[in-house]
């Protein structure tokens, strides 16, 4: 820190210090204004510019320094110099006050906690430069934050210092008139009964619904603004209209029809979306067979002397879309119409707030909920398109079973497949740039994964980072490098597991000015309205959790608050998401994990007890992973499980149970668990952090009673 900036924080301490250690707060209270009233009024009379200079100096220095007293000094404002001159002053102070603390903690501390949390204040920039002006104005109408924190924080926002000031003194503006209005009428108090006089009311009424006055006004200003193009219609066809029959869309849908309401629901290709028709239902049914096979393969394991199966690639895929038709009824146009839901084959095209074209009809909604999906991304690698990759979405077409399978990409997909397909008897390959599988998991739970993938037979690339791609007479090639040396790896087939794109154009959103996010996602508030608030969004469009569970959680959201939003908004809370990755072993987890604890500052204890100390883990062939959870220190409160071990997705739920209903490990521990089962792993974990916080004194004290009852 150099000197000039040293000096100004001494500076600054010192006028704090002699703030609070000359008790000047009790100069600035309507009590003492008002036991000096007459001779403070008789010294203003004789000395109007003196008093006005005076005033504005204390007031600037106490908005500046962010001390107590601002409110007050507003008050008596009114009270000493009337309501013209008073808001004159205090509009003027103000805003110079609020200017001063903005740059002076720019100066301090913009650069230092911009390096240093760039990730989070970059995005705060980026919204800043977009809509900087209107978020500012309303902050500054409708006070939900205190005025010394928005000075503080905008100051380390690249927002202008001109533009800060002159939004800053308009948009305090009507407060500041209603607060020096107050103490205007403050000051015709002489007497016990002036306190019950009409205008004094008024002034304090006024003073308690003003916040919620001027919310509605910039609420009704912003919609006008986004409205103001469009003409709406004066009568619907529908209450809601959803885009998209995934997961997201299928929720909305039903529980908009459940409420009674009318609901269209257009698909443009098949019901049920990723999940049933090229996710999760059938990777679940080619993990449940390759599974059998690790079983066989592993019969002495089980006290088997020997063990054989034939099977054949292509009945084993075929065996995969049986299951999707078994299912599919369940989210069939049939199922959804029956339940009310008005289902429509066709693609959607947006072209206003309130409707929407499908197969050359336009349908007039109150609502549009927007729950497109998302799709696998192709990573931009030279000389891709030659191999003809696939996805999550096209490997389910495969009836030969590819000899050399290269996987690119560790995550989930990238790893169930890639199992899978090992399992089947492909030599897989599974190739990413990090230092290990399952990137978003602690370390602990991702090296137990990656023992297990090996043991499969892959060949686990890590550090690698590929340059281009390239076809040879024994089929395809990579090349790639690891560490700093060139590498090239054989194959016959690609899956690309690289993360998903989510579904943002095609049908109409450019043209109303809904505009991708960063991150490729639409971008919607805590209600999740995009900038347009009847047209909504959900599922893996939106993310950030591209799950068929989260998806469903955030539709409840988006039809409740698309139907009833004028009544009670809901805002989405993400507190409690599993996340589940289906390899052998499985991972689940909910809340925090090590990693996230780390990276947020968050303090943690944390517990763990191992599987292969299980009574039903070592019957079942099954003794590794582990239980690891994270408390709150010092107590049982639980901020996030880690499970690593087989069927580890089927023991989260009573952990999620707990954490939602706020119970602790005590109550886990004193939950009867039957035995042996998996489960019972949940209540040893509990156990385990029993024994480290048993009451030692009480302990000693017993052992001394036990000794003497002994004699």
């Amino acid at each position: 820190m150099n000197s000039k900036k040293l000096a100004l924080i001494l500076i600054i301490a010192a006028l704090v210090s002699a703030f609070f250690i000359f008790d000047l707060g009790n100069y600035l209270n309507l009590e003492y204004i008002k036991s000096q009233q007459d001779s403070l009024q008789g010294w203003v009379t004789e000395n109007t510019l003196l008093a006005f200079g005076a005033f504005m100096l204390i007031y600037i220095t106490v908005t500046a320094l962010s001390l107590p007293g601002a409110a007050v000094m507003t008050l008596v404002g009114g009270a000493i110099f009337g309501l013209f001159a008073g808001l004159i002053m205090v509009s003027f102070a103000s805003a110079i006050g609020a200017t001063l603390a903005f740059l002076v903690a720019r100066y301090l501390f913009r650069e230092p906690l911009t390096n240093k949390f760039s990730n989070y204040i970059d995005p705060v920039n980026r919204g800043i430069e977009k809509d900087g002006i209107s978020y500012l104005f309303t902050l500054r109408l409708v006070p939900l934050f205190p005025f010394f924190v928005i000075n503080a924080v905008m100051g380390l926002t690249r927002m202008r210092a001109g533009t800060f000031y002159w939004v800053s003194q308009l948009g305090m503006l009507p407060g500041t008139a209603i607060f020096v209005n107050a103490g205007t009428q403050l000051a015709a108090i002489e007497q016990p009964g002036d306190i019950l006089s009409p205008g004094l009311i008024l002034s304090f009424c006024l003073l308690g619904i003003f916040p919620w006055i001027a919310k509605a006004i910039v609420s009704a200003v912003q919609k006008r603004k986004v409205y103001s193009q469009y003409n709406k219609p004066k009568q619907f066809d529908t209450n809601m209209v959803v885009i998209g029959a995934g997961a997201g869309g299928l929720v909305t849908s039903y529980i908009a029809a459940a409420t009674k309401a009318k609901v269209t629901l257009i698909e443009r290709h098949k019901m049920g979306g990723d999940c049933l028709n090229t996710g999760c239902v059938p990777s679940k049914a080619l993990i449940r067979t390759t599974h059998f096979l690790a079983d066989v393969r592993d019969a002495r394991d089980l006290g088997i002397r020997n063990a054989e199966v034939e099977y054949d690639f292509a009945e084993v895929m075929e065996r995969v879309q049986r299951v999707i038709e078994t299912i599919e009824p369940h989210d069939s146009i049939e199922r959804y119409e029956s339940l009310g839901v008005d289902c429509v084959t066709g693609s959607a095209r947006i072209i206003s707030p309130w409707e929407v074209e499908v197969n050359g009809q336009i349908l007039k909604t109150q609502n549009i909920v927007i729950a497109t999906g998302a799709r696998p991304a192709l990573p931009p690698i030279p000389g891709i398109e030659l191999v003809e990759p696939l996805t999550s979405d096209t490997i389910w077409a495969l009836r030969e079973r590819p000899e050399r399978l290269l996987v690119l990409g560790a995550g989930a997909i990238g790893c169930e497949l890639g199992q899978c397909f090992a399992r089947l008897g492909s030599d897989v390959s599974i190739l990413f740039r990090g230092s290990q599988v399952l990137t978003r998991e602690d370390r602990d739970a991702a090296t137990v994964v990656e023992e297990r993938l090996t043991q499969d037979g892959i060949n686990i690339c890590s550090g690698h980072t590929p340059t281009h791609f390239q076809v040879t007479e024994q089929g395809y090639e990579l090349v790639c490098t690891h560490n700093k040396q060139e590498k090239r790896i054989g194959f016959d087939k690609l899956l690309v597991a690289t993360g998903r794109t989510a579904n943002v154009t095609g049908f109409g959103l450019e043209e109303l000015g809904i505009t991708a996010a960063p991150g490729g996602t639409i971008e919607v508030d805590e209600y999740l309205r995009t900038k347009i608030p009847n047209i909504l969004a959900c599922g893996d469009v939106i993310g950030p959790y591209q799950f068929t569970h989260a998806a469903a959680h955030q539709a409840w959201y988006a039809s409740v608050n698309a139907l009833f939003g004028q009544f009670k908004q809901f805002k989405i809370d993400y507190s409690f998401i599993p996340f589940t990755t289906y390899t052998s072993p499985e991972v689940a987890r909910i809340g925090l994990n090590e990693k996230q604890a780390i990276d947020q500052g968050v303090a943690y204890e944390a517990v763990r007890y191992n599987l292969d100390e299980l009574d039903r883990a070592i019957t079942d062939e099954a003794a590794y992973g582990f239980v690891k959870v994270l408390l709150k220190p010092g107590s049982d409160k639980i901020i996030g499980v880690t499970l690593v071990g087989e069927h580890a997705a089927e023991m989260l739920p009573e952990f999620a149970l707990a954490m939602k209903n706020k119970l602790g490990l005590n109550k886990i521990l004193g939950t009867l668990h039957a035995y042996p089962t998996l489960n019972e792993a949940n209540r040893f974990v509990a156990g385990e952090w029993k024994k480290k916080h048993a009451p030692q004194k009480i302990l000693g004290w017993l052992e001394k009673f036990h000794s003497w009852k002994r004699g």
